[in-house]
């Protein structure tokens, strides 16, 4: 068992043991374009997550419904500010240690001192208590347990942490064990025969990161990898018609939008940002570059967050007259060669985008052509998507197309909160903030009365498609390639796990 030998030996009796690898198939490979290049789950604990090596206090199902994940059950008190998370017991690390209440903690701690979702919630103390977890908030808030669902907080083994604290390994409690990690293309998994819950199906897997998607199309092709997430059109459409494969394309809580810096002074006025939106040609980006029509975005929160997805907001259109109206009632005019200027000044940014995502440099190159149209000189800058976070941060971004998943929590909450909560995000708002919609969000937060909630995420949407920080273009269509002969394979609409220890190979 696990507990008592090293991973190595344990794969040394796992290959002595079990029969040719041509026998059984007892083995799959995925392909992704996510590098892992940290052991840190605040950097890379969305791929550590859906790898299924660590796991969370809470768990959440397809529908984003919570359920017990490490912790069996957790319970507020009558004023809200103190919650207990009981623990499943009798569950150990790969390392062989037990997992406790004092190692939840440590891991916990740790992710409420990083920047990132945590960090918005009113904590004001984690600690162990009669083997429980309890979290102490300065203010109720109804959306913990969705937090501890999140990617951020899964729990590593207090041996995955040096003396200073800094993650070393990837040790977790999850259905597989790493057997290597070679940072940042590929991570090797072993089952975990000591696992607690039922055991992966399968006895080993290997993840691969491959950047390019005509790369992943002929991984899947090949046969060289089972499992192909985010292909492009063109691969998507040629991997349909390959006999070995089946393909799918599952509409999830992700939309490809448009970050904008909104403390910028060609930005400043929502005058500014709706005049980008009417230059958003977003019909023809749906058809012509995702090819799902049906996904071009009328709003921020696509359809499958149907408490957030609003029937009777004021759907957003494509109208270049209009958008150059706006822009000549903020003081732009026409130059020469047709760039817009004011006070000397011509209206020139730069967008920032990254290639993981295969359709976001055909999309900036699409936004390039039609925003000259309304005056606007646009520089596409593609390179790694930490470009993105590093602008906001430093202030020198004008610009950024990327997809951002509003299920990340299984309560979109979490997300919506770190986005256009106080200061915005590395994701969301920059350079803008709305009372309105702060308010909102703790209301939203902390209430348990549905109506209540209900109200407030109307007036958050509706304020955010009038005010546009963040400007939708498409809402996302995941797709994938699977072997026809891996049976037990489900796509996870939120994304937050592979499916791993559920797949299996059909019997020749």
């Amino acid at each position: 068992m696990l507990k008592s030998l090293s991973v190595a030996a344990a794969i040394a009796l796992t290959a002595a043991a079990a029969p040719a690898f041509a026998e059984t198939r007892s083995s799959v490979t995925i392909a992704s374009p996510w590098e892992v290049a940290s052991y840190d789950p605040a950097v890379a604990g969305f791929t550590i997550q859906k790898l299924q090596i660590m796991e969370n206090l809470v768990d959440a199902d397809a529908t984003g419904a919570l359920r017990p994940g490490l912790a069996t059950k957790w319970t507020a008190s009558e004023d809200g500010l103190t919650w207990e998370f009981t623990l499943r017991e009798g569950v150990r690390f790969h390392d062989g240690s037990a997992f406790d209440a004092e190692a939840a903690v440590l891991a916990l701690t740790r992710a409420w001192g990083q920047p990132g979702l945590l960090k918005k919630a009113p904590i004001t103390d984690i600690a162990a208590q009669d083997g429980k977890v309890v979290v102490t908030l300065e203010t109720p808030f109804t959306a913990l347990p969705a937090f501890m669902a999140h990617a951020t907080t899964i729990i590593p083994a207090p041996a995955a942490f040096d003396a200073e604290g800094k993650p070393v390994a990837l040790i977790g409690t999850g259905p597989f064990a790493v057997s290597a990690f070679t940072p940042p293309q590929s991570i090797s998994l072993l089952r975990n025969e000591a696992y607690w819950g039922e055991k992966a199906k399968l006895e080993t897997a290997t993840y691969l990161a491959a950047g390019r998607a005509e790369t992943r199309a002929l991984l899947a092709e090949s046969g060289d990898a089972d499992i192909v997430f985010t292909l492009d059109a063109a691969g998507y459409s040629h991997l349909s018609h390959v006999d070995t494969i089946e393909t799918s394309a599952v509409p999830i809580p992700r939309v490809v939008a448009l970050k904008v810096n909104s403390g910028h002074p060609f930005f400043n006025d929502p005058k500014a940002r709706q005049a980008l939106s009417l230059a958003i040609p977003r019909d023809g980006i749906a058809r012509a570059i995702t090819r799902f029509p049906e996904a071009a975005a009328d709003q921020l929160f696509p359809p499958a967050l149907n408490r957030w997805h609003s029937a009777t907001i004021e759907p957003l259109q494509t109208d270049l007259e209009a958008a150059k109206t706006l822009l000549a009632d903020l003081g732009w005019v026409p130059g020469d060669d047709g760039i817009l200027t004011r006070d000397g000044e011509r209206f020139a940014i730069t967008l920032r985008t990254f290639p993981d995502r295969p359709e976001l440099p055909l999309i900036a190159t699409a936004l390039q052509d039609q925003w000259r149209e309304i005056g606007i000189e646009l520089e596409v800058s593609v390179a790694s998507y930490s470009e993105i976070p590093a602008g906001h941060q430093d202030g020198s971004l004008h610009v950024a197309l990327y997809a951002r998943n509003y299920g990340l929590t299984p309560d979109p909450i979490g997300s919506v909160l770190q986005d256009f909560g106080p200061g915005g995000g590395d994701w969301g708002a920059m350079g803008w903030e709305n009372q309105k919609v702060v308010d909102a969000l703790k209301v939203i937060a902390s209430t348990s009365d549905q109506e209540l909630r209900q109200t407030n995420i109307d007036t958050v949407a509706n304020l955010l498609q009038q005010e546009l920080p963040v400007i939708p273009v498409v809402w996302y269509q995941h797709t994938v390639s699977i072997d026809k002969n891996l049976e037990g394979v489900i796509i996870d609409p939120l994304q937050r796990s592979y499916g791993l220890s559920e797949m299996y190979w059909a019997k020749d």
